[in-house]
């Protein structure tokens, strides 16, 4: 391995594929992490969750051998480019990576570079643990029935990004395709228009819902909800709701039950050691977030779906500055908190880091490493209900202490010392 401007440590060992049909990682003791700090708040946020990180790593016997990649405006300083290949090559080769945001201009310019790294590297999964933590202002009543975990498709759906733009040729041509070869003559109104082709896959919609019930399975949560808007949309949202259960009825034996079958079979009373699959429209399903909590432990959905089910369970625990995010593939993971880049205040040892963190915590528990990511969730916690903490949060607690960014995170690497 060699890279013409990130370096590649020498104090740390590769990851490699002990099983490439299950995608099992042999993790060393010191493995090499590729980490790109990212655009705005990153350079603030990304410094702060590896030395949290790092103290994890160091108190239960291991540690972290960073690699600093590119991406963004980093890497148009150093590369001339948006999206490096040797970083894209850095994160394939080393298999799992932490990120911090990445700017995206909003209806111009290039496109998500978030997107492009889950696509490239085909990241398929987007996996959104809501939890509450202790000390955190939330708007609800009870944030702590919040316990969910969001598996979202991240390749198909809107991010497949098959468009065309009002007023061009290309968008005539598939109008005229529409109305005249497949019979939706006077669907589309007269005038300009944007049309848009949302692919919803087998393929893409089965491996998706099997890593949500392998993860409820293998983590005895109760239940996989696929939510979708399938009473519309019934050959893409709906058929991702039938291919869901296609693959719980097929492959998963007596480790599921549905919830048709739940009530017709069981009375209701859920067999010990059975997920439960069942699905919710989408509308629906975001209200429930709020008035049957706790009814909720897994979602599968499609990637808008995905978007704002998650983002709407962050408000319930206390918001985005809290919310950590991974995406899985294929033995491969990059973390990344589900916030922006914020650039208004980047550079300003301001921000709350704790998202970031958070999904740092995630990436430790892909790798195994189960202790050290209990070790960090602990000592975020103690130190938020401690009071000292980011301004955002500071704010809205009675008697609470303000810090910055990097002062948070030297008093929860404190917390991590004292409680190994």
């Amino acid at each position: 391995m060699s890279y013409d401007i990130a370096e590649l440590p020498e104090d740390g060992e590769p990851i490699t594929v002990a099983d490439e049909d299950t995608g099992e990682l042999d993790v060393p003791a010191n493995p090499i992490i590729p980490i790109i700090h990212g655009d705005g708040i990153g350079t603030d946020v990304g410094p702060a969750a590896q030395q949290v990180l790092d103290a994890a790593a160091e108190a239960t016997g291991r540690s972290i051998a960073w690699m600093r990649v590119y991406a963004g405006e980093s890497a148009r300083e150093k590369y001339d480019e948006n999206m490096p290949e040797e970083t894209v090559r850095a994160i394939r080769e080393h298999r799992v990576a932490i990120k911090g945001p990445l700017t995206t201009p909003v209806g111009s310019g290039f496109r998500s570079l978030n997107v492009a790294l889950r696509k490239v590297l085909d990241l398929y999964a987007n996996v959104r643990p809501t939890y509450h933590l202790d000390g955190v202002p939330s708007p609800v009543k009870n944030p702590e029935e919040m316990d969910m975990i969001t598996f979202r498709e991240n390749t198909e759906d809107v991010y497949a990004g098959i468009e065309w733009e009002a007023g061009t040729d290309e968008v005539e041509k598939v109008r005229e395709f529409v109305e005249d070869e497949m019979g939706a003559d006077g669907v589309i109104h007269d005038g300009p228009v944007g049309i848009g082709i949302k692919p919803i896959t087998e393929f893409g919609s089965k491996r998706l819902i099997r890593e949500a019930i392998d993860y409820a399975v293998a983590n005895g949560r109760d239940s996989v909800t696929l939510v979708h808007k399938g009473n519309i949309m019934k050959f893409t949202e709906g058929q991702f709701r039938d291919w869901g259960y296609e693959v719980a009825e097929e492959e998963y034996g007596d480790d599921v039950v549905t919830e048709d079958e739940l009530w017709e079979e069981y009375d209701g009373e859920q067999p010990d050691g059975t997920v439960v699959v069942k699905d919710r429209i989408a509308d629906n399903m975001l209200q429930q977030l709020l008035t049957r909590t706790s009814d909720y432990s897994v979602i599968a959905t499609m990637n808008l779906n995905g978007d704002y089910m998650s983002d709407a369970a962050g408000a319930q625990i206390g918001g985005l500055g809290i919310a950590p995010g991974v995406n899985f593939g294929h033995g491969k993971a990059l973390a990344e908190p589900v916030h922006g880049s914020a650039p208004k205040y980047a550079g300003q040892d301001k921000v709350n880091p704790t998202a970031m963190i958070l999904s740092g915590r995630e990436m430790l528990d892909y790798l195994g490493w189960s202790d050290a990511a209990d070790l960090v969730r602990d000592a975020v916690e103690a130190q938020i209900s401690s009071g000292r903490v980011t301004y955002d949060l500071e704010r809205q607690i009675e008697g609470g202490e303000k810090l910055a960014t990097s002062e948070f995170a030297e008093e929860v690497v404190e917390r991590i010392h004292d409680l190994a």
